[in-house]
Parts: structure tokens; C-alpha cells; sequence
């Protein structure tokens, strides 16, 4: 069993950014994809970022490419970070992180999900 959870949401303005946290805990969980994955009010959960996990490739949605910065901590092997800088209102969902061994850019890829945190980016 693999545990997630998230912190690091909030308000921000657009233009601002936010880094979200993803701690991971349970067995072998250092031998699982992350992976990120969004939810805006009324629709479908939606990729954000992956990344392999011994941190040979990360992956980015087209929509966030170049902004959102997806990575593993050296130290704390167990901790995955969700950099997002230039934020814009469209980014406004809650974001979950998640495990898995499976396809890195879809949902049926991963096995164990965080509860979420919401990220509101007024404009």
C-alpha cells in the first residue's frame, strides 16, 4: 500500500506562482511513477506532469509546458514537487498527485491517489 498527500495550494494572482508538495510514503514506494493530475470544477481530471521514478523523465501537458516544473527531492527521496510559475486563471482546479507503474500520462496509470489540494489563480 502507497499513501499521497498533497499540500502547498492556495489563492494566487494570476502571473504568481505556487509550489505543491506530494509526500509519498508505503512500501517500495520509491519504485512508483508520480504523476500529477488536475480536476477544474465540472470537468474531468486532466494530466499535468509525471515523472519516472528514478527520475529519468519527466512528461508535461501541452497546456502547462514551460511553466510547471515537475521534480523528485535528492534529500527526501519520498517528497515529488509541483513547481508552477505563471500562473493563469485556467489553472484553477484541485491537483492531485498519484503512483503508479503504468502509462505516466493517464489516470488507469496509477494505482494510489493523494486527496487533492485546491489551487484558485484569480485574475
Amino acid at each position: 500500500q502507497v499513501q499521497l498527500a498533497e499540500s502547498g495550494g492556495g489563492l494566487v494572482q494570476a502571473g504568481g506562482s505556487l509550489r505543491l508538495s506530494c509526500v509519498v510514503s508505503g512500501r517500495t514506494f520509491d519504485s512508483y511513477n508520480i504523476g500529477w493530475f488536475r480536476q477544474p470544477s465540472g470537468q474531468e481530471r486532466e494530466f499535468v506532469a509525471a515523472i519516472i521514478w528514478n527520475g529519468a523523465g519527466t512528461y508535461y501537458a501541452d497546456s502547462v509546458k514551460g511553466r510547471f516544473t515537475i521534480s523528485r527531492d535528492n534529500a527526501k527521496k519520498n517528497t515529488v514537487y509541483l513547481q508552477m510559475n505563471s500562473l493563469k486563471p485556467e489553472d484553477t482546479a484541485v491537483y492531485y498527485c498519484a503512483a503508479g507503474r503504468g502509462s505516466l500520462r493517464m489516470e488507469l496509470g496509477y494505482d494510489y491517489w493523494g486527496q487533492g489540494t485546491q489551487v484558485t489563480v484569480s485574475s
